[in-house]
């Protein structure tokens, strides 16, 4: 299974649709915020199933702020991050997903693609940066694609855009 994961598209779907190209068939397409009334599109251009959730610039929009996903034997909370204060670190966030039972978090609203697993905590915190308006150093858009395997073993990789 292959999943793709972006966010802060901010209506600019360009990038997006670059990217859908070049990662060929996925099973399913998650949206971390930010996404500025382009869902109807994106659900359009996906080829396959969509979850989106609501980012701070999301104002008129009945995508969720939060969305819960079994996926296998992974429990997935997709959010934002800006309730969850990302942009001082992924404690916070990492404590709240770990306090409801999740095995991943995955976020946005940083623009900077990060992926933290960690041995100690059942948690796997990721956030596939922007396509659009990317923070890290490079500025270059970034997206995750997550598989999983036919055991249930899972990947992740950070992608990035060539200029």
């Amino acid at each position: 299974m292959r999943i793709l994961v972006v966010s802060d598209t901010h209506k600019q779907e360009k990038n997006l649709e670059k990217v859908l190209h070049l990662v060929g068939k996925i099973d399913y397409l998650f949206h971390l915020g930010d996404i500025e009334g382009s869902e109807d599109y994106i659900r359009e251009i996906a080829g396959c199933p969509f979850y989106g959730v609501m980012g701070n610039n999301d104002f008129f929009t009945d995508l969720p702020r939060e969305e819960i996903i079994q996926i296998g034997k992974y429990k997935i909370l997709l959010t934002h991050g800006h309730q969850h204060y990302v942009l001082g670190g992924t404690e916070n966030i990492k404590k709240m997903a770990i306090s409801q039972g999740m095995d991943i978090v995955m976020f946005g609203h940083t623009h900077k693609p990060i992926i933290e697993k960690e041995k100690d905590r059942a948690i796997i915190a990721l956030n596939p940066g922007s396509l659009t308006y990317p923070r890290q150093e490079g500025k270059r858009p970034s997206y995750i694609i997550m598989e999983i395997d036919k055991k249930g073993k899972i990947d992740f990789k950070i992608k990035y855009l060539k200029a």
